[in-house]
This record gives structure tokens, sequence and C-alpha cells, in this order.
């Protein structure tokens, strides 16, 4: 029985090709999973075509990612973050933060998960890290840890304090207030 593969089967054929199988593995397997339909003239001709729309969407995507890719090397992305004891990060920079910030400097959006980063960044330094875009598309980019400014804690430790004691004052002025009342 002739019969056109739907998908591509490890040792039998790939998608499209026309494939002489026995009656049983076509009535009992391919037809009823639907990896493949009885190759009659219409539906061989049904195939070719939705066939070649995929090899042209494929190429457009494929000239999509080639120009982001083009766009993404050699890219450096910085991060300013909080150091805790050691000469380590206070927390650490993962694959989701390299994404959204490589997202917001290409204007386009990558998924976290065609960033390829071992282990999460948790000291200060330059790291070379891969975009995984395709198979054999694997632009390189420049991750950039500095230390923030202690200054700027600083300057947030002393309108904490301040806050603090804004709060202590309402708080005397309200027992004051309520002292008088009682009199």
């Amino acid at each position: 029985m002739k019969v056109v593969l739907l998908e591509d089967l490890p040792g039998k054929g790939k998608a499209g090709e026309i494939k002489e199988v026995s009656k049983g593995y076509a009535r009992h397997f391919l037809l009823p999973r639907g990896l493949a339909l009885v190759a009659t003239p219409t539906v061989i001709k049904q195939v070719e075509s939705s066939l070649e729309k995929e090899k042209l969407e494929e190429s457009i995507d494929r000239d999509k990612l080639v120009e982001l890719a083009q766009q993404i090397e050699g890219k450096e992305i910085r991060f300013k973050a909080r150091m805790g004891a050691g000469e380590r990060l206070f927390g650490s920079i993962t694959a989701a933060d390299v994404a959204e910030e490589l997202s917001r400097a290409i204007g386009s959006v990558i998924d976290k998960k065609k960033i390829d980063i071992e282990k999460s960044l948790r000291k200060t330094g330059s790291y070379e890290v891969a975009v995984k875009l395709a198979s054999d598309l694997n632009p390189q980019i420049t991750v950039v840890i500095e230390e923030e400014e202690k200054e700027k804690g600083k300057e947030t430790e002393k309108k904490a304090e301040k806050e603090t004691g804004k709060k202590k004052e309402k708080k005397k002025e309200k027992g004051k207030e309520k002292e008088e009342e009682k009199d």
C-alpha cells in the first residue's frame, strides 16, 4: 500500500515522501496515529503544497534569526548588584535577568531559555554568555557585573532613619494630644 508520510519516521522516511508499506502497518499503525495518509493524487498535491509553504516560512524565519544574531553579537550588558560577604553578590544574576536586559537593549523579546548560562552569576566581573537562537546560530554577549555604589546604600539608610525619626515625633505629638484631652 502506498502512503504519504506526514512526519519523519526513523527507518522509514521523511515527511512528504511516498513509501510502499504493508497494508497492516498502514491500517493499524500509520493511519490511526496520523503519521501518514493513503497516497491518492489529491493527497500528494496537498502534501507537496504544504511542504513548500513550510520551507518558505522556515527560510523567512531563518533570515529573521540571522538578522537578530547580527544585532546581538558582541553586545555588552551591565548589571549593578549589591555585594555580600567575600566578594559575592547579594543574590545572583540569572538567565531571566540577562534575557530581560538583552530584550530591552535590542528591542525584541528573547526567551530566558535561549540564554546559555550553566549556573547563576554570583561574582563581579565579565562573563561571556551564548544566546541559542538556532542550532547553528549562537551569538556571544558580554555580561558585566559591577558593584553597586555604597554611598547610595548610606543615603537610603539616612532616609530610613529620618522616616523613623518622623514617625517617633508623630507618636510623641499624639501622646501629648491625648494627655491634654485627659486634663
